[in-house]
């Protein structure tokens, strides 16, 4: 780890290119600026459901077709960094303010939580991916170097008398249990 307490880094994959560590917009900004790391293609979901009759099927109680869903998942837009804190710390991940307005992409969980131990982690370094969805009736082209989430490091508090048995990370996103 860095000998700092804090901050981001390009994970190893990304060496190679231009990839710009995030930073605040201004002084009085809470958030670090993240940004894609390659081009990345956001379906619209209306797709699916305007596909073949879909949204009908759907009224009726009918399921979606197989190669329809595809559309209707959220797409992980690589950041190719990743951040480390120290313990007790967590790096809040939102959406920029413009993306529902300009572009119709939203955080589908509404928020991220980049954990402390998620830095290094053996399946994917630790690096930041940004969970996004696009309920407009277009695909969105999120362009390399394009600012798509804010992260905001912060604190939190655990309880007294902790008796837990955790287990060790082990994997990258999604990794801390089902």
């Amino acid at each position: 780890m860095n000998e700092h307490i804090r901050g981001f880094e390009v994970v190893s994959k990304y060496k190679e290119e231009t990839i710009d560590l995030p930073v605040r917009a201004t002084k009085g900004s809470a958030g670090y600026d993240l940004k894609a790391a390659k081009d990345t293609v956001i379906p619209s979901i209306w797709k699916a459901l305007l596909a073949n009759n879909g949204l009908e099927n759907l009224l009726e109680g009918s399921p979606i077709k197989e190669e329809n869903k595809e559309f209707l998942a959220s797409t992980l837009v690589p950041t190719g960094v990743k951040a480390f804190m120290p313990e007790q710390e967590y790096l809040l991940l939102a959406n920029r303010s413009s993306n529902p307005m300009k572009k119709q992409l939203a955080l589908p969980n509404g928020i991220g939580i980049i954990d402390a131990d998620y830095y290094g982690n053996a399946n994917n370094e630790g690096e930041i991916f940004v969970q996004l969805v696009n309920y407009g009736f277009e695909d969105i082209l999120v362009k390399k170097g394009e600012r798509i989430a804010q992260g905001i490091f912060t604190p939190y508090k655990i309880i007294d008398n902790e008796v837990n048995e955790f287990q060790t990370r082990i994997g990258g996103f999604g990794s801390s249990g089902s």
